[in-house]
């Protein structure tokens, strides 16, 4: 499916999943808005395209071919802070030999990336001052948030009601009002 050309009237896109390339993306309501909004931030929603192309690519190019992407920015905030996403691994079990197989993929993402970003170890998070919380590496350099799914694996969101959500129904909710929301698919 194209991503709709409007958004619901609860300011989220309607269930689904919409697939698009990123030029799909930069002509469609989630950059261009639907002429609504005198502040509609058109400039920085192309610019964090720009960034998740960046990634896009990089996962892509390891072998990493379902990537979504949703958060505020499939919404109709103006300015949405970021984009989030995920990726889905491919690793069914979590077991020796696919940690080390998803390992070696990490690996070959840093190797790609100049700014080596692919890490979500609590640890390695960057103090940013414009937030006041320290924030994913890849956050901080493309104001971008990739997660890898592992099947059976929990996203570290809450429903309304306080419980952890497995991918990838944690990210087919609006946070603000945890809604039922559509998501991008980026194809290459």
């Amino acid at each position: 499916m194209a991503i709709p050309t409007n958004f619901l009237s609860t300011g989220v896109l309607a269930p689904g999943t919409y697939e698009a390339t990123i030029p799909d993306l930069r002509k469609s309501i989630l950059v261009q808005g639907d002429g609504s909004s005198s502040t509609w931030d058109m400039a920085w929603r192309d610019a964090l395209v720009s960034s998740v192309e960046i990634l896009a690519k990089e996962l892509w190019r390891v072998g990493f071919s379902e990537v979504f992407i949703d958060g505020s920015f499939v919404e109709d905030k103006d300015h949405p802070n970021d984009i989030d996403g995920y990726f889905d691994t491919g690793v069914a079990a979590i077991t020796p030999a696919s940690m080390t197989a998803l390992q070696l993929q990490i690996s070959a993402l840093n190797s790609l990336n100049q700014y080596k970003v692919w890490d979500w170890n609590p640890r390695n998070r960057v103090f940013d001052a414009s937030t006041g919380k320290k924030q994913l590496p890849m956050w901080v350099r493309y104001r971008v948030e990739f997660y890898p799914h592992i099947a059976g694996t929990h996203a570290g969101i809450k429903d309304q009601f306080g419980n952890d959500l497995q991918f990838p129904a944690a990210f087919r909710q609006s946070r603000r009002n945890f809604l039922q929301k559509g998501i991008v698919k980026l194809i290459p």
